[in-house]
């Protein structure tokens, strides 16, 4: 069983592009989508291992 939902943002634990969740199954496995620098959709499988739920970086005010 997947950790992941469908419409789920995430990232590779190693960095790159943020990735839509498209599909899950019981493997672990984990389908994402993203578009590249080119504006082209990618898809690609991904173990639930290797990614982790995308969190924007929030910005410090300044005083």
């Amino acid at each position: 069983m997947s950790n992941y939902k469908i419409g789920d943002v995430v990232q590779l634990k190693s960095g790159g592009p943020t990735m839509t969740v498209s599909e899950t199954n019981d493997a672990g496995m984990v389908l994402c989508t993203w578009f590249d620098a080119h504006s082209e959709l990618q898809e690609q499988a991904f173990n639930q291992e290797l990614i982790k739920p995308y969190k924007k970086a929030t910005q410090v005010g300044i005083i």
